[in-house]
């Protein structure tokens, strides 16, 4: 069976300056405070942690993040992923006009044990992504609000 690729690319544009977007960013074991279908997050090592995340779906993805790139000036923050997903997750973040932009963009195999929900429903995956997307942007603009 062939393996299921996706590529995701979102942009989330928030009010207010970069430094507490990249900030919560930056502190993926708090996602689970603002982004609710980030479930739980827990430090494996310096580098590294487990994450369990569930949208719509009736299917919980377990995955294992490890930093490659944590640019907090240049705004660009990028993970490893592996589990029930592999390939990486990158946020580029973007000022300008009092506003943030947060451009998620990331490409993914699924796992063999999904493969063939996600060969059969590819369409019915990708909206699931962009409904927990959604929230995830909402779970930011009101961490950040709050942080204030």
């Amino acid at each position: 069976m062939t393996t299921q690729r996706f590529a995701f690319h979102h942009e989330w544009s928030l009010p207010g300056p970069a430094e507490p977007v990249v900030a919560a960013l930056v502190d993926i074991e708090h996602y689970p405070r603002w982004w609710s279908q980030v479930r739980s997050v827990e430090a494996l090592d310096d580098r590294s942690g487990r994450a369990r995340i569930r949208s719509l779906l009736p299917v919980t993805l377990h995955l294992v993040l490890t930093r490659q790139i944590e640019d907090r000036e240049g705004g660009r923050l990028r993970v490893a992923v592996d589990g029930d997903l592999t390939g990486w997750a990158q946020w580029s973040i973007v000022t300008g006009g009092g506003t943030t932009t947060a451009i998620f963009d990331q490409e993914v195999r699924v796992a063999a044990r999904l493969s063939r929900a996600a060969t059969l429903a590819p369409a019915v995956l990708r909206a699931n992504h962009a409904w927990m997307m959604r929230q995830g942007r909402h779970g930011l603009a009101q961490e950040i609000t709050r942080c204030r």
